[in-house]
Protein backbone atom coordinates (compact mmCIF):
# COMPACT_ATOMS: atom_id res chain seq x y z
CA UNK A 1 0.00 0.00 0.00
CA UNK A 2 1.59 3.49 -0.66
CA UNK A 3 1.98 5.68 2.45
CA UNK A 4 1.71 9.55 2.62
CA UNK A 5 5.46 9.51 2.22
CA UNK A 6 5.25 7.14 -1.09
CA UNK A 7 2.77 9.18 -2.48
CA UNK A 8 4.90 12.10 -1.91
CA UNK A 9 7.90 10.49 -3.33
CA UNK A 10 5.77 9.63 -6.31
CA UNK A 11 5.17 13.22 -6.69
CA UNK A 12 8.33 14.45 -6.99
CA UNK A 13 9.23 12.22 -9.81
CA UNK A 14 6.28 14.31 -11.48
CA UNK A 15 8.47 17.77 -10.79
CA UNK A 16 9.77 19.10 -14.03
CA UNK A 17 12.30 21.50 -14.25
CA UNK A 18 10.92 24.88 -12.87
CA UNK A 19 7.51 23.80 -12.20
CA UNK A 20 5.94 22.20 -9.43
CA UNK A 21 4.88 18.44 -8.95
CA UNK A 22 2.20 17.24 -10.86
CA UNK A 23 -0.74 17.07 -7.97
CA UNK A 24 -3.90 16.69 -10.28
CA UNK A 25 -2.26 14.15 -12.43
CA UNK A 26 -1.42 11.60 -9.72
CA UNK A 27 -4.49 12.25 -7.52
CA UNK A 28 -6.72 11.42 -10.43
CA UNK A 29 -4.35 8.07 -12.04
CA UNK A 30 -5.69 6.81 -8.04
CA UNK A 31 -9.24 7.58 -8.72
CA UNK A 32 -9.01 6.64 -12.35
CA UNK A 33 -7.81 3.25 -10.89
CA UNK A 34 -10.20 2.63 -8.12
CA UNK A 35 -13.10 3.16 -10.46
CA UNK A 36 -11.18 0.54 -12.89
CA UNK A 37 -11.28 -2.15 -9.78
CA UNK A 38 -14.78 -1.19 -8.16
CA UNK A 39 -16.75 -0.91 -11.93
CA UNK A 40 -18.60 1.80 -10.42
CA UNK A 41 -18.84 5.80 -10.86
CA UNK A 42 -16.38 7.42 -8.13
CA UNK A 43 -16.62 11.01 -6.59
CA UNK A 44 -14.27 12.49 -4.23
CA UNK A 45 -15.42 15.20 -2.01
CA UNK A 46 -12.67 16.02 0.57
CA UNK A 47 -11.37 19.62 2.28
CA UNK A 48 -8.39 20.73 2.99
CA UNK A 49 -9.20 22.19 6.70
CA UNK A 50 -6.91 19.84 8.56
CA UNK A 51 -3.74 21.20 6.29
CA UNK A 52 -4.91 24.58 6.17
CA UNK A 53 -5.76 26.55 9.27
CA UNK A 54 -5.59 30.18 8.10
CA UNK A 55 -8.75 29.57 5.75
CA UNK A 56 -12.27 30.83 6.68
CA UNK A 57 -13.97 28.00 7.37
CA UNK A 58 -17.05 28.84 4.99
CA UNK A 59 -15.04 27.49 1.97
CA UNK A 60 -13.84 24.04 3.11
CA UNK A 61 -17.15 23.10 5.12
CA UNK A 62 -20.42 21.68 3.05
CA UNK A 63 -22.27 24.58 1.33
CA UNK A 64 -24.84 25.20 -0.65
CA UNK A 65 -22.39 25.61 -3.31
CA UNK A 66 -21.65 22.14 -3.13
CA UNK A 67 -24.81 21.39 -5.10
CA UNK A 68 -22.89 23.13 -8.31
CA UNK A 69 -19.69 20.88 -7.70
CA UNK A 70 -21.45 18.07 -7.49
CA UNK A 71 -24.12 18.64 -10.76
CA UNK A 72 -20.75 19.31 -12.42
CA UNK A 73 -18.82 16.03 -11.45
CA UNK A 74 -22.27 13.87 -11.85
CA UNK A 75 -23.06 14.82 -15.50
CA UNK A 76 -22.18 11.96 -18.03
CA UNK A 77 -21.98 9.56 -15.03
CA UNK A 78 -23.39 6.08 -16.22
CA UNK A 79 -24.83 3.74 -14.03
CA UNK A 80 -26.62 3.61 -10.79
CA UNK A 81 -23.57 2.90 -7.85
CA UNK A 82 -21.75 5.81 -7.05
CA UNK A 83 -19.05 5.03 -3.84
CA UNK A 84 -18.59 8.89 -2.98
CA UNK A 85 -15.01 9.17 -0.54
CA UNK A 86 -15.87 11.80 1.90
CA UNK A 87 -13.64 13.43 3.91
CA UNK A 88 -15.02 16.95 5.31
CA UNK A 89 -15.49 18.66 8.99
CA UNK A 90 -19.32 19.20 8.52
CA UNK A 91 -20.35 21.94 7.88
CA UNK A 92 -24.69 23.31 6.97
CA UNK A 93 -27.53 20.53 7.46
CA UNK A 94 -29.44 22.12 5.14
CA UNK A 95 -27.19 21.91 2.40
CA UNK A 96 -26.40 18.30 2.92
CA UNK A 97 -29.92 17.53 3.03
CA UNK A 98 -29.83 19.30 -0.62
CA UNK A 99 -26.59 16.93 -1.43
CA UNK A 100 -28.49 13.74 -0.32
CA UNK A 101 -31.66 14.81 -2.55
CA UNK A 102 -29.45 14.79 -5.41
CA UNK A 103 -27.26 12.51 -5.16
CA UNK A 104 -30.41 9.89 -4.77
CA UNK A 105 -31.98 10.78 -7.62
CA UNK A 106 -28.77 10.27 -9.81
CA UNK A 107 -27.60 6.70 -7.90
CA UNK A 108 -29.69 4.10 -6.45
CA UNK A 109 -26.56 2.50 -4.61
CA UNK A 110 -23.99 4.73 -2.75
CA UNK A 111 -21.35 3.37 -0.72
CA UNK A 112 -19.37 6.54 1.71
CA UNK A 113 -16.45 5.72 1.64
CA UNK A 114 -14.06 7.77 5.02
CA UNK A 115 -10.68 7.48 4.75
CA UNK A 116 -9.74 9.39 7.83
CA UNK A 117 -12.69 11.98 9.15
CA UNK A 118 -16.72 12.45 8.58
CA UNK A 119 -17.86 15.10 10.92
CA UNK A 120 -21.08 16.36 11.82
CA UNK A 121 -23.03 16.94 8.61
CA UNK A 122 -20.91 14.83 6.43
CA UNK A 123 -21.54 12.29 8.75
CA UNK A 124 -25.31 13.05 7.94
CA UNK A 125 -24.48 12.32 4.65
CA UNK A 126 -23.10 9.36 5.05
CA UNK A 127 -26.31 8.04 7.05
CA UNK A 128 -27.78 8.57 3.72
CA UNK A 129 -25.72 5.56 2.24
CA UNK A 130 -26.77 2.19 1.46
CA UNK A 131 -23.07 1.16 3.11
CA UNK A 132 -20.36 3.31 4.95
CA UNK A 133 -16.54 1.19 4.40
CA UNK A 134 -14.54 2.36 7.21
CA UNK A 135 -10.59 1.38 7.98
CA UNK A 136 -9.32 1.40 11.99
CA UNK A 137 -8.56 4.95 11.24
CA UNK A 138 -11.74 5.86 9.81
CA UNK A 139 -14.17 8.40 12.16
CA UNK A 140 -17.29 9.57 11.96
CA UNK A 141 -18.77 12.31 13.99
CA UNK A 142 -21.84 13.68 16.51
CA UNK A 143 -24.16 14.93 14.45
CA UNK A 144 -25.80 17.61 17.07
CA UNK A 145 -26.02 20.70 15.22
CA UNK A 146 -24.02 24.20 16.19
CA UNK A 147 -25.42 27.42 16.20
CA UNK A 148 -23.29 30.67 15.47
CA UNK A 149 -23.35 33.20 18.34
CA UNK A 150 -22.10 36.93 19.15
CA UNK A 151 -19.99 36.63 22.07
CA UNK A 152 -17.80 39.26 23.53
CA UNK A 153 -14.48 37.09 21.90
CA UNK A 154 -15.96 36.86 18.76
CA UNK A 155 -18.17 34.40 17.04
CA UNK A 156 -18.61 30.83 18.00
CA UNK A 157 -20.36 27.76 17.24
CA UNK A 158 -22.07 26.61 19.84
CA UNK A 159 -24.59 23.34 20.68
CA UNK A 160 -27.91 24.17 20.07
CA UNK A 161 -28.20 21.17 23.31
CA UNK A 162 -25.60 23.37 25.29
CA UNK A 163 -27.91 26.31 25.32
CA UNK A 164 -31.18 24.53 26.24
CA UNK A 165 -29.17 23.21 28.93
CA UNK A 166 -27.75 26.15 29.96
CA UNK A 167 -30.98 28.10 29.59
CA UNK A 168 -32.65 25.13 32.08
CA UNK A 169 -29.64 25.52 34.70
CA UNK A 170 -30.16 29.42 34.55
CA UNK A 171 -33.74 29.47 34.98
CA UNK A 172 -33.18 27.06 38.26
CA UNK A 173 -29.84 29.27 39.94
CA UNK A 174 -31.73 32.25 39.00
CA UNK A 175 -34.23 31.58 41.90
CA UNK A 176 -31.66 32.86 44.44
CA UNK A 177 -31.53 36.43 43.87
CA UNK A 178 -27.81 35.94 44.67
CA UNK A 179 -26.92 34.19 41.69
CA UNK A 180 -28.76 36.67 39.37
CA UNK A 181 -26.00 38.65 38.82
CA UNK A 182 -23.65 36.55 37.65
CA UNK A 183 -25.52 34.77 35.05
CA UNK A 184 -27.29 38.23 33.51
CA UNK A 185 -24.37 38.65 30.91
CA UNK A 186 -24.68 35.20 29.60
CA UNK A 187 -28.16 35.53 29.58
CA UNK A 188 -27.76 38.79 27.32
CA UNK A 189 -26.62 36.34 24.57
CA UNK A 190 -30.23 34.92 23.94
CA UNK A 191 -32.25 36.83 21.39
CA UNK A 192 -36.13 36.21 21.33
CA UNK A 193 -35.76 33.39 18.92
CA UNK A 194 -32.55 31.80 19.91
CA UNK A 195 -34.26 28.23 22.28
CA UNK A 196 -36.92 27.70 19.10
CA UNK A 197 -34.16 27.97 16.69
CA UNK A 198 -32.15 25.45 18.73
CA UNK A 199 -35.18 22.79 19.43
CA UNK A 200 -35.82 23.08 15.45
CA UNK A 201 -32.21 22.47 14.66
CA UNK A 202 -31.81 19.15 17.20
CA UNK A 203 -35.28 18.30 15.79
CA UNK A 204 -34.03 18.65 12.05
CA UNK A 205 -31.16 16.93 12.54
CA UNK A 206 -32.51 14.10 14.06
CA UNK A 207 -35.32 13.69 11.69
CA UNK A 208 -33.08 14.11 8.62
CA UNK A 209 -30.52 10.93 9.83
CA UNK A 210 -33.56 8.75 10.90
CA UNK A 211 -35.48 9.06 7.48
CA UNK A 212 -32.42 8.33 5.41
CA UNK A 213 -31.55 5.67 7.50
CA UNK A 214 -35.11 3.90 7.09
CA UNK A 215 -35.57 4.97 3.87
CA UNK A 216 -31.79 3.35 2.36
CA UNK A 217 -29.38 1.34 4.84
CA UNK A 218 -32.46 -0.21 7.05
CA UNK A 219 -34.90 -0.56 4.41
CA UNK A 220 -35.01 -4.17 4.41
CA UNK A 221 -34.92 -4.27 8.28
CA UNK A 222 -38.29 -5.08 9.79
CA UNK A 223 -37.21 -2.82 12.70
CA UNK A 224 -36.07 -0.17 10.59
CA UNK A 225 -38.39 2.85 12.17
CA UNK A 226 -36.82 1.95 15.62
CA UNK A 227 -33.41 1.18 14.54
CA UNK A 228 -33.28 4.10 12.39
CA UNK A 229 -34.35 6.15 15.58
CA UNK A 230 -32.62 4.66 17.96
CA UNK A 231 -29.16 5.78 16.16
CA UNK A 232 -30.30 9.32 15.20
CA UNK A 233 -31.16 9.99 18.51
CA UNK A 234 -27.33 8.53 19.96
CA UNK A 235 -25.80 10.58 17.18
CA UNK A 236 -27.71 13.82 18.30
CA UNK A 237 -26.86 13.09 22.11
CA UNK A 238 -24.43 16.46 23.02
CA UNK A 239 -24.82 15.04 26.69
CA UNK A 240 -23.16 11.56 25.91
CA UNK A 241 -20.94 12.74 23.45
CA UNK A 242 -19.66 15.67 25.53
CA UNK A 243 -17.92 17.37 22.17
CA UNK A 244 -18.98 18.32 18.67
CA UNK A 245 -15.52 17.17 18.21
CA UNK A 246 -15.85 13.66 19.46
CA UNK A 247 -14.49 11.13 16.56
CA UNK A 248 -16.64 7.73 16.82
CA UNK A 249 -14.18 5.20 16.00
CA UNK A 250 -15.77 2.12 13.63
CA UNK A 251 -15.60 -0.31 16.21
CA UNK A 252 -18.56 1.69 18.11
CA UNK A 253 -20.64 2.77 14.90
CA UNK A 254 -20.13 -1.39 14.31
CA UNK A 255 -21.51 -2.03 18.34
CA UNK A 256 -25.00 0.23 17.11
CA UNK A 257 -25.54 -2.19 14.08
CA UNK A 258 -25.25 0.39 10.88
CA UNK A 259 -24.70 -1.57 7.97
CA UNK A 260 -20.39 -1.09 7.55
CA UNK A 261 -17.56 -2.62 5.50
CA UNK A 262 -14.04 -2.75 6.91
CA UNK A 263 -11.90 -1.26 4.29
CA UNK A 264 -8.97 -3.61 5.06
CA UNK A 265 -11.55 -6.67 3.75
CA UNK A 266 -10.95 -5.52 0.42
CA UNK A 267 -6.54 -4.92 0.29
CA UNK A 268 -6.75 -3.58 -3.43
CA UNK A 269 -9.82 -1.19 -2.81
CA UNK A 270 -7.97 0.14 0.77
CA UNK A 271 -4.61 0.42 -1.14
CA UNK A 272 -6.07 2.51 -3.80
CA UNK A 273 -8.55 4.51 -1.60
CA UNK A 274 -5.95 5.62 0.75
CA UNK A 275 -3.47 6.75 -1.78
CA UNK A 276 -6.21 8.84 -3.78
CA UNK A 277 -6.37 10.69 -0.04
CA UNK A 278 -2.99 10.97 0.43
CA UNK A 279 -2.33 12.61 -2.71
CA UNK A 280 -5.72 14.70 -1.92
CA UNK A 281 -3.70 15.41 1.17
CA UNK A 282 -0.78 16.53 -0.97
CA UNK A 283 -2.82 18.46 -2.61
CA UNK A 284 -3.82 20.55 0.13
CA UNK A 285 -0.81 21.29 1.75
CA UNK A 286 1.25 22.23 -1.19
CA UNK A 287 -1.59 24.05 -3.34
CA UNK A 288 -3.89 26.66 -3.05
CA UNK A 289 -7.01 24.44 -3.47
CA UNK A 290 -8.99 23.71 -0.30
CA UNK A 291 -11.80 22.00 -1.28
CA UNK A 292 -11.66 18.84 -4.14
CA UNK A 293 -14.92 17.45 -5.49
CA UNK A 294 -13.70 15.47 -8.14
CA UNK A 295 -15.37 12.10 -10.27
CA UNK A 296 -13.01 9.27 -12.10
CA UNK A 297 -13.13 10.56 -15.28
CA UNK A 298 -10.87 13.99 -14.22
CA UNK A 299 -13.90 16.37 -14.25
CA UNK A 300 -13.44 18.55 -11.21
CA UNK A 301 -14.75 21.26 -9.25
CA UNK A 302 -12.14 23.04 -7.16
CA UNK A 303 -12.02 25.78 -4.32
CA UNK A 304 -9.11 27.64 -4.32
CA UNK A 305 -7.69 30.11 -1.14
CA UNK A 306 -5.03 32.07 -1.94
CA UNK A 307 -3.49 34.01 0.89
CA UNK A 308 -2.80 37.74 0.04
CA UNK A 309 0.99 38.20 1.45
CA UNK A 310 1.10 41.64 3.07
CA UNK A 311 2.61 44.75 1.93
CA UNK A 312 6.17 45.44 2.35
CA UNK A 313 6.58 48.62 4.28
CA UNK A 314 9.71 50.94 5.05
CA UNK A 315 10.22 52.46 8.20
CA UNK A 316 11.89 55.66 8.86
CA UNK A 317 15.67 54.80 8.30
CA UNK A 318 15.71 51.21 10.32
CA UNK A 319 17.83 49.41 8.03
CA UNK A 320 16.80 46.27 6.19
CA UNK A 321 16.81 42.63 8.46
CA UNK A 322 18.68 39.76 7.23
CA UNK A 323 16.84 37.60 5.09
CA UNK A 324 14.66 34.70 7.05
CA UNK A 325 14.23 37.67 9.95
CA UNK A 326 11.41 40.23 11.23
CA UNK A 327 12.11 43.37 12.43
CA UNK A 328 11.30 44.11 15.99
Amino acid sequence: MPIWSEILAELASTQEQGRPPDFDAVRRKYIAALHSHSARNIILYASGWLQRNDVPPALVSIGDEDMQAFMEVSHGLEGDGLDLILHSPGGSPEAAEAVVSYLRSRFSDIRVVVPQLAMSAATMIACAADKIVLGKHSFLGPTDPQLLLPTSLGVRAVPAQAILDQFDRAKQECADPAKLSAWLPMLSQYGPDLLVQCESALEMSRDLVRTWLETYMFRSRDDRREKAKEISDWLSDHEHFKSHSRHIPRMEIEKRDLRVSRLEDDQDLQDLALSVFHATTHTFASTPAVKIVENHTGRAFIKQHVVQPMPAVQLGIAPAAPEGSVPA
